[in-house]
């Protein structure tokens, strides 16, 4: 299921995504800032809440970004005096019908956006991975023969012609044109109202993605990204934000729940690897960061750690695929309540989600489907959580021991999410908070895509520390019976399994 319900939105927001005024000044740009978020009605106790989960975008689609707005010199100047009328020489009839066709103009550029950008960027500053140490550079345009080494804290962009282009866009070539695939009904460009380049010439498919990706990959403002593609700021808006909406509508089919066929497969590969029969995942949460305006600055979504933020939950499978993801929800809840918030835990509450087939253990106890997580998450009969205590047996020291090494799959899903799409690492710059669960969702959707490409991501991508290094959340102390039965013959079944010894009930 892709797309995000938010009840208590009667209106669209006609906001730009995400404004960087801090980058606009930095480049000495005149600007004036818009209300992002205008549009937007409060609830009727004057607090703004946005309840999110997975339905189909209810959304109108087409809609452009408030970004911001160039000031023009033609703003200042006295109005031009009329001249005398001059007779219009009458038009060249022939002339009409010899016009180049657009598109294929666009496909003779295809790929020389990518040169003309690595020509300009290879040996500037990548501000979004850390600082310059050293460079040097061997380019010759004409026969497209690139190596350049620049040299960054933490980062080097490789002189490989594709390892650099995966470097910038997080993907190879191979995936790069898939994703142009998806969305090119809707990126491509037609006069005389298609997006243009500085230069005047139609944006192709290819270049939108890219500027869009990195846009997405380096959480640099759209000013920065405009200058490394030759494009102004509203150009970043608009492509970006098309982009979005094309990839939630058309790539949702890389994030949905497993059938009955695949489950098995996913079972089969984590009960292997960690000894757990039945399992389907792992589960876990964090916040994207943002500020926001005066106007908007409530307690609802001011979090613990005095950060506006709002929450992302995901579920992932042995291979780091994300499930199912839930976004939307204000950053001042804690875990347990978001999941109870959820659609998921509705469906598995109904028993219309984990109601696969039962798993008998050789002790004759009854194991159905369940995921794993933290001990912030409550202990239910379909979700797992480790025992807390000192001085625990052995037993039960083996149990938390292999429901850690699993829902850590969770937490590494985050790590390779937040660091891949940097842009839900730092701080968002007052984003349209109805906009953003929709930027979130694509992140997640483009996570996946590498994953069923048989894409990685390059190693030194992913975040180094925790992916909500700062955040702590206190242990649920909901224990559901049923759960906890359930958890006893897990951990009594897991002991059995390496010795013939009894556990004891705890």
């Amino acid at each position: 299921m892709v797309g995000v319900n938010i009840p208590g939105c009667d209106r669209e927001s006609s906001g730009d995504e995400t404004l960087d005024k801090e980058s606009s000044e930095r480049n000495n740009v005149v600007v004036r800032e818009e209300d992002s978020d205008s549009g937007v009605e409060d609830n009727s106790d004057g607090r703004m809440i946005l309840a999110a989960s997975y339905s189909p975008l209810t959304e109108k689609r087409g809609g452009l970004c408030w970004g911001l707005r160039l000031s023009s010199r033609r703003d200042s100047m006295a109005p031009l005096k009329k001249g005398k009328k001059l007779k219009r020489k009458p038009r060249d009839r022939s002339k009409l019908s010899e016009k180049p066709n657009p598109h294929l103009e666009l496909k003779a550029g295809d790929t020389e956006w990518w040169y003309t950008f690595w020509h300009k960027n290879g040996s500037a500053t990548d501000s979004a991975d850390g600082l310059t140490l050293g460079k040097e550079t061997d380019f010759r345009f004409g026969e497209l023969v690139i190596d350049t080494v620049h040299t960054v804290i933490g980062h080097v962009i490789p002189s490989d012609e594709d390892e650099a282009f995966k470097y910038f866009f997080r993907v190879s070539k191979k995936t790069f044109e898939y994703i142009c695939s998806i969305v090119r009904e809707d990126l491509v460009s037609r006069p005389p109202s298609g997006l243009i380049n500085i230069e005047g010439r139609l944006l192709s498919v290819e270049k939108q993605v890219a500027i869009a990706m990195r846009r997405l990959a380096s959480g640099e403002s759209q000013v920065s990204v405009g200058a490394a593609f030759g494009v102004g700021q509203s150009t970043v808006s608009q492509v970006t934000w098309r982009f979005i909406e094309s990839m939630e509508e058309r790539a949702r089919h890389h994030l949905r729940w497993p059938d009955a066929d695949r489950m098995e497969e996913v079972k089969t590969q984590l009960e292997t690897a960690f000894g757990l029969p039945n399992c389907c995942g792992a589960i876990d949460a964090t916040h994207v960061i943002m500020t926001l305006p005066a106007v908007e600055s409530s307690d609802d979504w001011c979090d613990q750690e005095s950060n506006y933020s709002m929450f992302l939950q995901g579920i992932v499978d042995h291979e780091l695929r994300f499930l199912d993801v839930v976004t939307g929800f204000p950053g001042s809840m804690n875990i347990a309540r978001l999941l109870r918030c959820s659609v998921f835990f509705k469906l598995c509450e109904s028993g219309k989600r984990l109601n696969g087939p039962v798993k008998m253990t050789r002790e004759k106890s009854e194991i159905h489907e369940f995921i794993v997580g933290e001990a912030t998450y409550p202990l239910l009969p379909w979700l797992m959580t480790p025992y807390e205590g000192k001085n625990l047996p052995a037993p039960i020291l083996d149990f938390n021991a292999k429901q850690k090494a699993a829902r850590l799959l969770a937490a590494r899903a985050l790590l390779q999410l937040k660091g891949g799409w940097r842009i839900l690492h730092k701080v968002m710059w007052r984003p349209d908070k109805h906009k953003l669960p929709s930027i979130i969702i694509v992140c997640c959707l483009l996570h996946n895509i590498i994953i069923d490409m048989g894409d990685k991501l390059n190693a030194d991508v992913a975040l180094l520390n925790h992916h909500d290094a700062g955040y702590r959340e206190s242990s649920s102390q909901h224990v559901d019976p049923r759960g906890k039965t359930v958890r006893e013959a897990l951990t009594k079944h897991l002991h059995c399994s390496d010795s013939s010894c009894q556990v004891n009930s705890a």
